[in-house]
């Protein structure tokens, strides 16, 4: 979720699920060990669990960058071993790294040692011309042994060659049941499964085979899956029971941040999606898209793009 799941958006989710784990965009050991760690890094207490997602490929960098986030206070350390951008392919980190199985244990390893928080890994049943039966334990032995707490698999291959990062999202076909015989085969790991899974109902479903489940697209570009985690998933109730009122508990966060100088947009790009398949979720989308990016943009923008939405549904309401 590079570009995606910043600072910002993730109080956003926070406000909607308290018990989902949030994790991180990912970023690069090399950024935090020799950029400014500070901005990289920076998240609100309000966001805890949540997990710092690394890209690399130098058992020393991620041991160092490991040490460092746990140091900032992150709850676990994720290793992406399964992200096909371009640019991670040049960096020799993200998915290419499953065609070196051997060097992401090492990395787990050296992880491992630097930090007393949970380490895990991020993969995808192979790459390319791979066989995902003997790819995927072959990875998934090697890091586990290697002390890695936990696996997360997004269940498509990765086409390196041949396929854009985008179309690696939707384009080789999602295989449910390889992620399945993971777990059967290492019912001692915890291991949780992602990719193209789009409700609660189907995230349920998945439930009754693995120990967890990862919503990525569905999770940003249609918050409101995030209201029914808690009740649906852990039988508890949702910090708030309608966008409006998630929206009124950010006010102060945002106020906060504009005040420092941070444009509206900035967090507001994070919306867009909150009231997909609701009267006047175009409007919403709208206003926010031609007065959010303003110099001057404050609460009052927010407000009145809310106002939008509530206008149009008490209209459909009372037709």
């Amino acid at each position: 979720m590079m570009d995606w799941t910043d600072r910002h958006c993730r109080v956003f989710h926070r406000l909607l699920t308290r018990r989902a784990r949030l994790y991180t965009e990912m970023l690069t050991s090399a950024a935090i060990v020799h950029g400014d760690r500070a901005r990289l890094l920076a998240f609100d207490a309000s966001e805890h669990p949540l997990a710092l997602q690394l890209g690399g490929s130098d058992p020393r960098e991620l041991a160092a960058a490991a040490e460092i986030g746990a140091d900032f206070g992150y709850d676990e350390i994720n290793l992406n071993v399964g992200c096909p951008s371009d640019r991670v392919k040049e960096g020799r980190f993200g998915a290419c790294l499953m065609a070196e199985p051997e060097l992401v244990a090492a990395c787990v390893d050296a992880m491992k040692h630097a930090v007393d928080i949970p380490v895990t890994v991020k993969c995808r049943i192979g790459i390319d011309d791979q066989d995902p039966e003997q790819a995927l334990d072959r990875l998934a032995r090697g890091v586990v042994a290697a002390g890695a707490d936990a696996l997360i698999v997004h269940a498509r291959k990765a086409w390196l060659q041949g396929l854009s990062p985008k179309e690696n999202r939707d384009i080789p076909p999602l295989d449910y049941q390889r992620v399945y015989r993971l777990k059967a085969a290492m019912p001692h790991v915890p291991v949780i499964i992602n990719g193209g899974i789009a409700s609660l109902a189907e995230a349920k479903a998945h439930l009754a085979h693995v120990d967890g489940v990862m919503l990525g697209r569905a999770a940003y570009q249609e918050p409101w899956h995030l209201l029914e985690v808690d009740p649906e998933l852990f039988g508890e109730a949702a910090p708030h029971t309608t966008m409006k009122d998630a929206f009124e508990a950010m006010m102060p966060y945002i106020a906060r941040e504009l005040a420092k100088g941070t444009r509206l947009h900035a967090i507001t790009r994070h919306f867009v999606g909150a009231y997909h398949g609701v009267p006047g979720a175009r409007a919403f989308r709208r206003y926010l898209a031609e007065h959010g990016v303003k110099p001057d943009a404050g609460l009052n923008v927010l407000r009145e793009a809310i106002a939008q939405v509530e206008e149009r549904k008490a209209a459909a309401m009372a037709a």
